[in-house]
Order: C-alpha cells, then structure tokens, then sequence
C-alpha cells in the first residue's frame, strides 16, 4: 500500500489515520459542523443533492464543474495565492508560498550579494503581502475545500492544481513553464550531459542526476547569479523579454542566433517542439526574484470618492428621478394601452416600434429599451397571447397606478435588483449573430442582481452624499472576482509568440485581467450605476438615504446569523502562528479586520463601511454571502418606501389655465384629474411642470367618452386657480355644438343628419369619393365604408360626427384601453444553486454525519429467535449484546464496511418495531419502484399496514416505506 498522500476521499489506507490529515475526506471530517456549514454555504452546489456522507462531499468537491465554479468566486488575492500554490511543489509550505507571492528574503539561503540578480527586471512589482492577507488567502480556501494540509503540507485539490497549473495547451495566468523535469522529459541522455558541461557542472551517471544537477543549480540564486554574469547582453534580453510570459516563443531551432545558442547550451531555455523553445519554470523564477506575480495585489483598491454632495441635495434629486421614473413607466404603458406594438415572429419589439416608442418618451433608444424591460419583468407588460400578437399592460398595472407613489417605486426598483435582465445587450449581437431585441430572448445574465447589488453596496460604504469615481469602483469590483463573468482572454497563450526571437508577454500575466468594455461585469456594472440614476437609487452619483434601505439586512438576521465557519488552526490573529513574509518586513502574526469571504462577497466591505451605519455596518461573515445575493426583504421595501414618501410631491388637485387654450400643471396631478385632463387634452410638454393644449380634436375626443359641455366647463372650473379663459370656454362650446350633427350607424354604414343642406355638401365632397355615399333619403347617406373608417374619415374633412347604436342613441366612445390575460412575470434566471438558509444548512449537515457515521462506523448484526427445544442459538431480538473491543459492537461474519445490511422479513420488522418504541436510529438498506437501492438512517415513528413512518436522516424530511422494499436493517451505534 502507497504511503504517497492523495486527495482521493475514497482511499481506504487513508481513513481513520493519525496526526495530519493524508485526504481531503479526512480533513472534512475533522471539522466542526460550523465549519462544514460555512463549505456549503460558500458552495451551495455542494448540495444538489444532499451527499451521502464526508467522503462523497469530498468526491463533489474535486468534480470539475464544482471547482470552477468555486474558482470563479475568488477574489484576485486569493486567485493568486491558489495560482502560486499550482506552480509550487505539492505539498508545498507556507514559507515557500509566502516566497512565491513576496520574493524571498534577501538574507535568506543563497541570496546574492547583488540585487536584483543579473537578467531580472524587478520592475513593476506590486506591493508584497503580509501576512494578515495571505492568512486570510489560505483561511478562504481552506473554507472552500480547495485547499487542505497544514502549514507544512499546502495541497490544492487535484482538480484546481489542473486548472491554475501551466500546460503547453493552457498556460499558468502566472506567465511561467513547466519546470525543467518536466520541459526536459523527451531530452536525450548525452544532451542532458552536454548542458551539465557547458553549466560547469559535472557530470552524473543517469538522466534523472542531470537534471537534478541542473535544477539545483537554477534554484540557487548565487551560483545562477555567476552564471548569467557570463551571458551575452543579448541573451539577457532574450530572457527579460520572456520573463513575465508567456513562456514559449519560436526559433530557428536549425541555425538558431548565438544569443539563442547560449541559451539552449546551458538548458535556460528548452526546445518545446519545431521551431519553438520554452523558459524553465526555475530559470523564471530567478529571473523575477522568486515572485510568481508580477503585481500581487493583496488589499482591494479604494473606491475613490469623485465629489461629495450634502445628503439632502442626493435624496432630493434621487426623489425627482424617482418621480420621474414612474411618470416615464405610466406614458410608456398608457400609450402602449391604445396603440399597443407587435409582437415580431420571433419575439420581441421590433427596432422601428423601440425607436418609435423612444420618440414618444424623448428618451435615447438605450433608455427606452430600459423603462421596457423594467416594465416587462416587473409584470406590468406582456404579450397578449392573441393571433395578432400584441404588447399591452397587464392587469397588475391598474392595480399598480392605484397604488401610492413610494410603493411603486419600490416595486420597479426591487424588479431591478432582483432581475437578470440586462437592457444595455440591446441591439447587439448573440454568439450566432443574432440581433438581440427588447423583449426577446437572450438578454438574461445571471450575474446582474449581484453585480448590482454589490456595486449598490460599496457606494452604501462611502459616507452619506460621497459620489464615487466609476473607474475606482469598477477596479474594486474586478478585484473581488476577477474570473466572474467571463472576461476577454488575456492569457499567455492568447497573446501568441511572433517567429524570430521569443516573444514577450504581456505587461502582467500574474492574473487573468478584464479587458475593460468587453468584460460582461464591469458591462454590467457600468449600466448599473447609469441605471441606478435613472431610476432614483443614486441622486448625482451618490446612494440616496431611502435606497440605502433597501440593502440593510433583518435585524433579526443580522442578530441571529447563519452557521459560521471556526477559526482555522494557525490562522492570523490565532497565538503561535508561525512563519512572517520576509519581502514585506512584518514583525509577525497581525488580526485580520475582515474575515474570509463568503460565495458572494469578496473581501473588504467590512472595514470599507461608513461610520455611523449603526448594527448594519458590523455585519457578521457569515451573513456576507447571504446579504449579497437575496433580494429586499418585504420589511426592507416598506422601509424604503417610509423613507421615499416625504420626499415625493404631493399630487395637486388643480392646473393653471391660460389664454392661449394651454393648462400648466405645477406639479403631479391626482389620479383622477390626469385621466380626464389627458383626455380632454394634449400633453404638450412634461418636466418639473407639465403642460396640456386644448384643441378641437381633444374636446372632441372628450366629448366622444360621455361627457357633456356643462360637464367639461364645470371641471375646468373646479379645478382651475385661474378663471376659465374665454377661447377655451368658446373652444368646448363650438365643438359640443357641433358635435353629433352627424350621426353615423352600421348599414355596412350610414349618416344621418337633419340638415339635408349638410348631407348634401358632404356627398357633393370630392374627398367624400373613397366612401362610397349614396342618398337613401333627404336625411340619410349610406356607405359601404365600416362606421369607424367612416368617423375617421369625416372628421378628417373637419366633421365632428359622432356614432350612434342600433336604437339611434349616441354610443360612448372611451379610449380603448387593451389588457393582456393575466400574465406571470418572468422568472429571473438563477445563477446556478441559490444560497442555503440556516435550516437547510443545519439539516444538510445532520445528513450528512449521519451518513457518514453509517458508512464507517461497525454495524452490530440483527438478533435472531432461540431455536425450538430450547437448543441454543443466536442472541434473540431483546437478548443483551456484548460490545466489541473499545464498546463497538460486532459487525456480522462476512459483513464488511459500509455494506448493504440484509436481513430476513421477520428480522427487519422485528428491528424496526424496537426502534419505533425505542426512538433509536436503524440503518436500512432500501430498494425503490425503479429498483435503485440505497442506504438510509431513519428513526422509526410508527409501523402499522405494512408501512413503517420515519424521519429520514439522510434526505431530512418524514418519509414512508413499505416493508417489502427494505432490504435490511442495522442498529446504528451512538458513537
């Protein structure tokens, strides 16, 4: 048996040892179920489904899918710490990470008396960890079981080492090769000596010696120091260039320069394939001081604070936008109530309906598309369903408008939060080359309500009125997850290798960097705050006071928490902890202000909170993740819409008429007066004050939906502080007079009017010819023409008919408002498990050591009835059983660990009636109706009619089984 350490949780030589743990299972079981807790919460696809024990959550835990997505989820630092561990031995120590992401002392073994050594540029170094961030580093993803083993035996899981660790095909985001062992693999015996000889290093008896010989050598600053002392100025260049990666660059491997040929005499750089050579790991290493990265960056960048504003003047101008914000949704959807758009073939608004309906709000195309969207997901506008595939409001929307002014606004602005889909992709192109619409498909991004939500956060953390510089807090935001939504790839390998000599990398290769506008996150972030304005989250950049509400969490969770992780042994802040960062001069172990992050918050926003923030500025670690992700509360909205209120204008009761046949509107007008003065007229403009224009149409339309002249002057009166002008009063009497002269009815049409003087100009009318009017009697026309392109018609030659019914009395023609079905909003899309809760937490945990204590702990056999005679036999069901060696009891011969119990009918029944009086837990094995068998713990509840009810431990809920279908069953010790 292999005494070789492996991650493999299934290793049986590994199970139960002593001292450190030799498996990432192992190293699970050690942990408190806080610290199981936090793993879970931190990767909640851990938990689809539930696993059946430690040693399966360790096999989840190294899947490749499961990795990446937690890799995704790291913050820069961390990203470098795991990627430096990926390119240091395995198992690797403290020290030597710390070496890694600082460089090594310069007192330390070996160390040159120059510095830096000859062909190292030591440029563009960023500043060195200490050791407060590489504990909290190696503390995040020891929580995230991407790492395990103490400080002296580091071992990234397999799976990320894979994924961080340099390949031909995938090179490390570090810049750096493979290692001289590994670059060297295909070397011939006689080459290798060759490079001994010309290293002036002796020669060795076999091939592995060699390039131990020669590895050494690399390592040791002071004798790589004298030589590349010897190298031509131009080998040196070559080896700068190559530095910082990527490390493979293409040659003439057949004539190659003689600064090549020096280089390759002394094995500083390896043929890799025709015509391409590559920099060992080691050489790169000297070459950068023992750094792995370029520019580590250790602490987060500051959100830098652009202007700061006083809080009243953010409230009040967000509190305007807000105002605003609902006066856009309402014209959008009341226009879209009497004219609604098309539904194109292969859905969505098509580009002339978004651009026509920009043009009605006054608003860019990108904004239009916005208030759309938002409608569209908080519910209030969908298709209506019908052949003719319509847009129109829905019925939410009329129980919207009647809502006060604060609770729609929370509305919109907890769709927004919440939501995945991003307006800004509009009009741009899918991977297919699609055209993505409005309301169509392929807009939903997962990761937007966290992005929004994070980006809201650290605005939260300035102080009160702060507006930030934007290209502060998308940097910030790119540091906390630097892998998060696929940015540009910026790797080695992307950047290529010119022919001729090496070519150089980029200018840091450390990290994966965010190709600025084509990063989808800081795309997203960037929308977020011009959205965030719009919408009246932020007033001039800054966070108002009432939005701030919307991101506090429930007293009652803050108070309570979720379960937190302990601790880690030799973590920053714990007594003893060994081992400084020599590079960056720290006097030893320092506290850590902010904890290890949780799936959804990078580190940082702790000590970033404002003053005076009260309980909600110290928020526990463990609720980081949760907050970051889970939309307002029902108590946070209302406490948003509380403070939102005094803000808003109150809505006015009464317009200023004016001569020129306008109404100024001074403000928000009620309910009721905007319906009927949007009826009665024009809006002519809209701003801080909106302006309306009477004109004959508008009287006319009024007078079409049932009201009458009196009617029309009595409301202007009661609602004007200025008298009634005189043109307006003869502008409403000259319409209503003339108003229903004509009346027009279905013959397929006809008009009738007393005054056959009238009819007869009307059939005299050259534009009357498209109608097809012929004179039925002195009074009547008829025509072939439908009653509504009739009225249409008419009035426009200047007519004002009106339709009548089948009776002769005058209809009523109100504004045709279209409704859609009722409609569910859309579901935003989920970005993949969403965050346990407490109880899930709890319950999955309890599961899952309740299946691990039946998969390793001994399992005592099932009693069975004393023979007939009397004659002795097996122990019967109540007979005491005698405890094996240290009190476990005895498994059955031939039965070995964690196999499937079997017993007899009797046996099983007899078993689980005990445990049913009892109340102790049973092991059973279980066969469902597809023939799937399985293990399960169970505390029996009740037997009756061939059923046994039990809490099931394993999927925590109360299940039935039939008898029939248990296989087996074993008492399950308490240990």
């Amino acid at each position: 048996m292999s005494d070789e350490p492996s991650d493999d949780p299934a290793d049986p030589a590994t199970q139960g040892g002593r001292g450190a743990p030799r498996t990432l299972a192992e190293e699970l079981r050690s942990r408190d179920d806080a610290a199981l807790a936090a793993l879970l919460r931190s990767r909640p696809d851990l938990l689809s489904p539930v696993p059946g024990d430690l040693t399966q959550l360790a096999t989840r835990a190294g899947t490749r899918a499961s990795v990446v997505r937690a890799v995704e989820r790291l913050d820069r630092f961390t990203l470098q710490t795991a990627e430096a561990l990926a390119v240091a031995p395995d198992p690797g120590s403290y020290t030597a990470l710390a070496a890694l992401l600082a460089g090594p002392p310069p007192d330390g073994p070996g160390a040159p008396d120059e510095q830096p050594p000859p062909g190292a540029s030591g440029a563009g170094a960023g500043a060195p960890p200490g050791e407060a961030e590489l504990r909290r580093a190696l503390r995040t993803l020891r929580e995230r079981a991407l790492l395990w083993g103490d400080d002296d035996h580091l071992r990234l899981v397999r799976t990320a080492r894979q994924l961080l660790a340099p390949s031909p095909t995938a090179p490390s985001p570090t810049g750096l090769g493979p290692t001289l062992a590994e670059a060297t693999g295909g070397t011939s015996p006689g080459r290798l000596q060759e490079l001994l000889a010309a290293a002036g290093l002796p020669g060795t008896a076999d091939p592995v010696s060699a390039v131990t010989a020669l590895t050494g050598l690399f390592g040791d600053r002071r004798r790589m120091a004298e030589l590349l002392a010897t190298a031509p100025p131009a080998a040196l260049a070559i080896l700068g260039r190559l530095e910082w990666g990527p490390p493979y660059g293409t040659v003439d491997l057949t004539a190659p320069s003689p600064p090549v040929a020096w280089l390759l005499d002394r094995g500083l750089l390896v043929p890799s394939g025709e015509g391409t050579v590559v920099l060992p790991r080691e050489v790169a290493l000297h070459l950068r001081a023992g750094r792995a990265h370029r520019r580590p960056e250790p602490t987060p960048p500051a959100v830098a604070v652009r202007r700061e504003y006083p809080p009243e003047t953010v409230d009040a101008t967000g509190a305007g936008q807000a105002h605003a914000a609902l006066a856009t949704v309402e014209e959008l959807l009341g226009a879209w109530e009497t004219e609604p758009p098309p539904v194109l073939r292969a859905g969505g608004l098509g580009v002339r309906e978004l651009r026509r309906t920009a043009s009605s709000l006054d608003t860019p195309v990108t904004t239009a598309a916005f208030w759309i969207e938002l409608a569209y997901a908080a519910g209030l506008l969908a298709s209506d369903g019908e052949a003719d595939e319509r847009y129109a409001p829905t019925p939410a929307y009329d129980e919207w408008l009647r809502s006060p002014a604060e609770l729609r606004w929370t509305r919109l602005a907890d769709t927004w939060l919440t939501g995945t889909r991003v307006a800004g992709l509009v009009s741009e192109r899918d991977a297919k080359g699609r055209t993505l619409t409005a309301l169509g498909a392929g807009l939903d991004r997962s990761l937007a309500p966290e992005v929004r939500r994070r980006a809201l956060r650290l605005l939260a953390a300035l102080p009160p009125g702060a507006a930030p510089d934007p290209a502060s807090l998308l940097a910030r935001l790119a540091w906390e997850q630097p892998l998060r939504g696929g940015p540009g790839d910026t790797s080695p390998e992307a950047r290529g290798a010119a022919s001729g000599e090496p070519r150089p990398g980029g200018p840091d290769a450390g990290t994966p960097g965010t190709d600025g506008e084509s990063d989808p996150r800081t795309r997203i972030a960037r929308w977020t705050l011009e959205e965030a304005e719009l919408l009246g989250v932020t007033g001039r950049g800054a966070l108002t006071r009432y939005a701030r509400e919307l991101l506090t969490p429930e007293p009652e969770l803050a108070a309570t928490g979720a379960p937190g992780a302990a601790p880690e042994p030799g973590s920053a802040g714990t007594p003893g902890t060994p081992g400084t960062l020599g590079a960056a001069g720290e006097p030893g172990p320092q506290p850590v202000p902010d904890p290890a992050p949780a799936p959804d918050r990078a580190p940082g926003r702790a000590p970033d909170l404002a003053p005076g923030e009260g309980e909600h500025g110290a928020l526990t670690e463990e609720l980081g993740g949760e907050l970051a992700t889970t939309p307002p509360s029902a108590a946070s909205l209302e406490r948003a819409a509380r403070a939102l209120a005094p803000l808003l204008p109150e809505p006015l009761d009464y317009v200023l008429l004016q001569a020129d046949l306008t109404a100024v509107a001074p403000g928000p007008l009620t309910r009721e007066l905007s319906a009927v003065l949007g009826v009665l007229a024009e809006v002519e403009s809209t701003g801080g004050a909106t302006v309306y224009r009477f004109t004959p149409a508008s009287v006319r339309r009024a007078l079409d939906a049932g009201r009458a002249a009196t009617d029309l002057h009595a409301f202007l009166t009661a609602h004007s502080r200025t008298p009634v002008p005189q043109p307006l009063s003869y502008l409403i009497d000259d319409v209503a007079r003339r108003h229903g002269h004509l009346r027009v009815g279905a013959a397929s049409s006809y008009l009738r009017c007393d005054d056959d003087a009238l009819l007869a100009e009307i059939l005299a009318d050259r534009r009357a010819a498209t109608l097809g009017l012929r004179l039925l009697a002195p009074t009547v026309l008829a025509s072939h023409t439908p009653p509504d392109q009739l009225l249409t018609k008419l009035r426009e030659m200047g007519y004002a008919p009106a339709a009548e019914s089948a009776e002769g009395t005058v209809l009523v023609a109100r504004p045709d408002a279209h409704r859609t079905p009722r409609r569910t909003p859309p579901q935003p899309v989920p970005d993949g498990p969403p965050t346990p809760d407490r109880a899930l937490l709890t319950a999955a945990v309890r599961a899952i050591r309740a299946g691990d204590r039946a998969a390793t702990v001994p399992h005592e056999p099932p009693a069975a009835p004393a023979r007939e005679g009397g004659q002795p036999g097996r122990p019967g069901p109540h007979a005491p059983r005698r405890p094996g060696p240290g009190g476990a009891r005895p498994r059955p011969t031939g039965q070995r660990l964690g196999e499937l119990p079997r017993t007899t009918s009797a046996e099983t029944l007899t078993l689980v009636r005990e445990a049913a009086r009892t109340g102790a837990a049973l092991w059973i094995g279980y066969v469902n109706a597809e023939g799937s068998a399985s293990q399960r713990v169970i505390a029996p509840v009740r037997v009756e009619g061939g059923f046994v009810t039990a809490y099931d431990h394993t999927s925590d809920a109360v299940r039935t089984y039939p008898l029939h279908r248990i296989t087996g069953a074993a008492d399950l010790p308490d240990q």
